[in-house]
Formats: structure tokens, sequence, C-alpha cells
């Protein structure tokens, strides 16, 4: 457990920094305050608040929880398809009219989310970690923080630049493309534990 925290920290604390560095080699300037307050808001609170409401849950007991989680699910997915809407419709006209543009954007995002998770996965499988860690594993190791991206890209560039249509090609090749490995680690359960337990 104590593993995961330090994970998640790590992401947190590196996440601007890196950021900040891989665009500065590709000379592309973005304030420092841009990019804390963008993890501030879209990482650090929402976990802090999902973690509180998580202990007062556990307070009440394991089924509390679950239940809780249970009632949430729908909801997030129904968020999570608003979002994608949301962002197409700022967008869509663009997409539409650039097709070319779109597939070049995509390549590269399919290419590198498919290798990391997968090489992620492989990777718990080699050292012996739970089916149940590696798929969180394999997903964070794959993520582009999409939800930070575009919120940068729209508040320096604005709703009609060329990075917001970057960051926003990117969620909606990335949300179907990492449902669809979700599906993959579901069912590849058996052959990840028969490696486990040999």
């Amino acid at each position: 457990m104590y593993r995961q925290y330090w994970r998640g920290i790590g992401i947190t604390l590196f996440f601007a920094p890196i950021v900040g560095l891989l665009l500065g080699l590709s000379s592309i300037i973005v304030p420092r305050d841009t990019l804390f307050i963008s993890v501030l808001l879209y990482i650090v609170i929402p976990v802090f608040i999902a973690e509180i409401l998580r202990r007062k849950l556990l307070q009440q007991g394991l089924e509390a929880l679950e239940q809780t989680t249970r009632l949430m699910g729908p909801w997030s997915i129904l968020s999570l398809l608003a979002t994608l809407i949301l962002l197409f419709a700022f967008q869509g006209r663009v997409i539409l009219e650039q097709p070319l543009i779109i597939a070049l954007l995509s390549i590269p995002i399919v290419l590198q989310v498919v290798f990391n998770a997968g090489f992620a996965y492989w990777l718990n499988r080699k050292f012996g970690e739970s089916h149940a860690v590696a798929c969180p594993s394999a997903f964070i190791g794959a993520s582009n923080f999409f939800e930070l991206a575009v919120a940068a890209a729209i508040s320096l560039f604005g709703f009609e630049s060329g990075a917001a249509l970057a960051t926003v090609v990117g969620v909606l090749i990335e949300v179907p493309l990492m449902l669809a490995l979700v599906c993959v680690v579901n069912r590849s359960k058996r052959w990840y534990e028969r490696a486990a337990a040999a």
C-alpha cells in the first residue's frame, strides 16, 4: 500500500518539472506557475478529496466503500462521456476539416500507449507483482495526463489553438484505447497468474 502512495507522490512532484523540461527542449515556453496550478487543481486536490472520502467510508466498513463505488460507477462513465462530447464540440469542425493532421497526431499516441502499457504489464509479470497491482501500474505508465494538457493548452493558447487541438485529439484517442486495453488486461488474467504461480 505504501508503495502506491510513494508512486502517486512521485508522479505528482515530478510531473510539472518533467513537462517544463520537455517543453523547453521543444522551444515551447510555458509559465511554471501554469504547470503547478494545473497539477494542483487536476491531481492534488481531487486525490486529496478522494482520500478523505475513502477514509471516512472505511470507518463505516468496507461494505460502505464498495456500495459508494458502485453508486458512483455510472456517474463516472457519464462524466467521462460528457467531457468527451464537450471537447469534441469545441474542436469538432477542425477535426473534421483536417483528417490527415488528426491521423498524424493519433499514430504516435496509439503506439506510445500500447507500447508503454504492454511493456509495464510484462515487467510487472516478470517481477512477480500481483495482477491487481500490474493493471493500474501499466495504465499509469501509459497515461499522458491529457486532462492536465488540455487545461494548460486552453488556458495558455485558447480553445481554437493548435495546442488545444492536439490535446483534445489525445483525449479522444487515449480514452477508448485505454478502455480497450482494460479489456485486454482483464482477459489475460489467467495468462498473467500462470507465470506468478510458476
